[in-house]
């Protein structure tokens, strides 16, 4: 929730996978260090979660378990009495996520649809057996889980210790071959053999001309309304245990969600249906006073979806990249930029601000400068970093990418393509000696200095 007396923050989206390490380890540390340097406030991550095969870390087999790749390499050993309270605390999705990552390990990493009947069915007693016959290895992961947490707890109080605030995210939707269809396909529009019946997109747009159809299932809306948003509960405390902040992507799909069949292979064939989002978002918010939600609210929103955002105080989001065309209604426009949204130069799915910049032709670079109220220069990066400091809005971010000026073999992700993204990783040579004083310098002058 947007607090009116919050000061100005600046912040920077970075993966912890783009760090040098890659890992939850020192790295974390002396980035923050970096970032305290800076008077940047805000370090925004991609989810932590474990990535599907092309290393995206938003079609993850469990929406609740952390990535062990990122565990630091000299690990501290673990007592009993500790990983004992953690798996207790987390019992309610730890021992299903243990269970089903050593079934994908039986049989070949095949979906649980293609399971034998016994385990995609949940028989009670071929999992109890299965315990049993598997209990080193269940523990070997519960204890992955644990040594993770730990790790990023550690980043947490370094991250508090400055005055950092860590900002996550999360899909709105769940991947079918994950752990939480698994265990609860009630909550899920499945058929009796476990498979979606109607799936996840977005109807055609200007960002795509035949839509998207992502295949992710649909909830049983009315299911988990009925149980109280249980699951809903438990996934944003977990996220809330790891972040002080947390972006919600696709939004609105709290107010409808477009349905495609799953036998349709075209996105256009989908419709709408509503969501009860409001009621949601009331329950979390009686779970969560505070409700550190953010609205990924790009692409085309409707009154609806501004008028839920609003009514919660969820700030929404404004990317520079987007303003440059002749509708001034445009809200992605510096002049439009509001106190109670994130303004960002780009995101992971957009082109760094240098590799954006040189793909347009000499006409549209001239409108970019016209756009922006500045005299033409070569540091593009530089000035949409300033426009977005400058703006009303009540934080700006900037990936690293656009902090260092890179081009677009530094790009996160490209949307629409499996290969080739999620891989970008800097060096700590990078960065010049003038990084820190030149980010402070831009902190300062738009008054978003925030940290101790």
């Amino acid at each position: 929730m947007v607090d009116s007396a919050v000061r100005r923050k600046a912040g920077i989206l970075l993966h912890v996978t783009s760090l040098p390490s890659g890992r939850i380890d020192d790295d974390c540390l002396r980035w923050l260090d970096v970032m305290a340097a800076s008077g940047l406030s805000v370090w925004q991550v991609l989810p932590l979660v474990i990535p599907d095969p092309f290393g995206s870390p938003y079609q993850s087999p469990s929406a609740f378990a952390v990535n062990p790749g990122l565990l630091p390499l000299d690990d501290a050993p673990v007592t009993s009495s500790a990983l004992d309270e953690y798996r207790a605390k987390h019992a309610a999705w730890i021992e299903d996520f243990a269970l089903f990552e050593v079934l994908k390990r039986r049989f070949g990493d095949r979906s649980w649809v293609e399971w034998p009947d016994r385990y995609r069915h949940r028989d009670e007693a071929a999992l109890a057996a299965l315990r049993m016959q598997a209990h080193t290895e269940i523990h070997t992961i519960v204890e992955q889980q644990y040594r993770v947490d730990r790790a990023w707890r550690r980043v947490r109080e370094h991250a508090r210790g400055l005055g950092i605030s860590l900002f996550g995210d999360i899909p709105i939707f769940i991947a079918h071959d994950s752990a939480d269809t698994w265990a609860n396909p009630q909550d899920f529009l499945l058929n009796d053999e476990g498979c979606p019946t109607h799936v996840a997109g977005v109807p055609p747009d200007y960002f795509a001309a035949l839509g998207q159809r992502w295949g992710n299932p649909h909830y049983r809306w009315d299911r988990m309304q009925a149980d109280g948003f249980s699951w809903w509960i438990g996934r944003m405390a977990r996220q809330f245990a790891l972040y002080d902040l947390v972006r919600i992507d696709h939004f609105r799909g709290l107010v409808a969600v477009w349905m495609i069949a799953a036998e349709s292979e075209a996105a256009v064939d989908g419709f709408w249906q509503a969501t009860p989002g409001d009621v949601l978002l009331d329950t979390l918010r009686q779970h969560f006073p505070d409700l550190p939600i953010v609205a990924e609210d790009l692409g085309v929103i409707t009154d609806e979806v501004r008028q839920l955002k609003n009514k919660y105080g969820l700030p929404g989001m404004s990317v520079l990249q987007f303003a440059f065309d002749h509708f001034a209604d445009n809200p992605h426009k510096p002049a439009n930029i509001t106190h109670d949204c994130i303004a960002y130069t780009g995101t992971h799915d957009n082109d760094t601000c240098v590799g954006w910049f040189g793909s347009l032709d000499a006409r549209q670079r001239a409108f970019v400068f016209e756009v922006l109220q500045a005299q033409p220069t070569p540091d593009i990066a530089r000035l949409m970093i300033r426009t977005a400091m400058q703006s009303r809005a009540r934080l700006a971010i900037a990936p690293l990418q656009d902090y260092l000026a890179l081009d677009s073999s530094a790009r996160m992700n490209r949307p629409g393509v499996a290969d080739g993204n999620w891989q970008w990783q800097f060096a700590w040579d990078m960065l010049p000696p003038t990084f820190s004083a030149e980010i402070r310098e831009m902190v300062e002058a738009s008054g978003r200095q925030d940290v101790k």
